[in-house]
């Protein structure tokens, strides 16, 4: 399977759903393992950022957190948190991630945590703008294929 490659970034990035409660928490967990000021962190609900990315989509942004590496490869969900802790010596020990079985496992989780994180902790955003965002999304699912 190829790996989707965009632009690269000035630093490598994770993009995050800046909507959510839990992504955000989440991401602001991950940032005390980075090494500061060697990565940043952007959340792809502001305006113009995934125009910075071309090839990721608001579709695949919304099923998983992204993290685009200094050469412009993605990777998403479990992936895209085990190499950005690889920005650290000692966050290597996150590949263990691809002992087999493991990512197996943590790939299956992830999307329903993906799915339900909205149902986890909430939004975020108070001002409207998600109350759009849902209503769009609850039309999309709602309507037929």
């Amino acid at each position: 399977m190829a790996r989707l490659v965009t632009t690269p970034p000035a630093l490598p990035t994770l993009l995050y759903d800046g909507h959510c409660r839990f992504c955000t928490t989440q991401t602001q967990r991950l940032a005390r393992f980075l090494p500061a000021g060697k990565y940043q962190s952007l959340s792809f609900q502001d305006e113009g950022v995934l125009a910075r990315f071309p090839g990721i989509t608001y579709e695949d942004t919304m099923r998983a957190l992204h993290y685009v590496d200094a050469r412009g490869r993605v990777y998403a969900g479990v992936e895209a948190g085990v190499r950005a802790l690889g920005l650290r010596l000692l966050g290597k020990l996150a590949y263990g991630y691809y002992i087999p079985g493991i990512r197996q496992l943590l790939d299956a989780i992830y999307p329903i945590i993906a799915r339900n994180r909205y149902k986890l902790a909430g939004r975020t955003c108070d001002d409207g703008a998600c109350a759009v965002h849902f209503e769009a999304t609850r039309a999309k699912r709602s309507s037929p294929p």
